[in-house]
This record gives structure tokens, sequence and C-alpha cells, in this order.
């Protein structure tokens, strides 16, 4: 009954850190994404960045915009305004950026994963605490032949 315990809970844990790394991979996957679409080259369709009004400004899908009210895509276009500056400095940040997230990624699936590992090792500790403070199976009694 104990072992069944150790093996769960062992597997449990072998479960979280397969869906930890998983999540970590596919963000990192998304991170390097997103920073090549914003530092990479532009089309032919794509406006000037330093042309009417600064920095291009990604716009939101036209699939999208129907189903949004006027007043959130007129907010978001002014918000997306306010913040062009500091996507301009983004932009220029971007090379430095990109050789850091897989360092950043490695450091932090690390350190989920050693949380994890000690996550596993408290749960294996504590079976083995309540393990010892269950009373011993007694065995069981020989059968007595009727007369």
């Amino acid at each position: 009954m104990a072992a069944m315990a150790y093996a769960l809970s062992w597997f449990l844990v072998a479960c979280l850190l397969a869906a930890w790394s998983l999540a970590l991979w596919a963000l990192h996957g998304l991170a390097v994404w997103v920073l090549a679409q914003l530092g990479g080259p532009k089309g032919p369709e794509a406006p000037e960045a330093g042309g009417a009004g600064g920095p291009a400004l990604p716009a939101l899908p036209d699939w999208l915009e129907p189903w949004m009210p006027a007043q959130w895509v007129e907010a978001l276009q002014s918000g997306l305004a306010l913040l062009a500056p500091a996507a301009q400095q983004l932009l220029e940040a971007l090379p430095l950026m990109t050789g850091g997230v897989t360092a950043v990624a490695w450091l932090v699936w690390g350190a989920g994963s050693v949380l994890l590992v000690v996550l596993g090792a408290v749960l294996h500790g504590l079976i083995a605490l309540c393990r010892r403070s269950l009373p011993a199976p007694r065995p069981p009694l020989p059968a007595v032949p009727a007369p």
C-alpha cells in the first residue's frame, strides 16, 4: 500500500514536471516568435518607421475589428499611439534581447524543476511520516478448526 502511495506521488511530480516543461517551451517559442516578428525585416506593405508620426504601430487584425465596439478600437489605437516611443526603444534594443530569452527560459525552467523535485521529496517524506504514525497491521489469526 505504501509503495503505491510513493509511486503515485512521484508520478504526480513527473506529470507536473512534464506540464511545466511543455508550458515553458511554448512560452519560449512564443517569445522568440514575437521578438522575431517585431525585429524582423518589414515587407513592402509595412509603413516606414520614421514616417508620419513615429514608429510603425501594430494594427488590430481585420477580423477582430467587427467584433469589438468602436470605443474599444479607438481606445486601443490611442493607447498604442501613447506607447509608440517606448516601442521604438524596445525595437532598438531587440537584438540584445533575443539572446537572453533562451537563457532566461532555461533559468526559469531549472528553478521550477528544482521546486517540483523538492515538492516530490516533501510528499515522499509526508508519506513516510504517515506510514510510521499508523499502527502496524496485525497478522491474521489462524483459523480454528470447527469441532
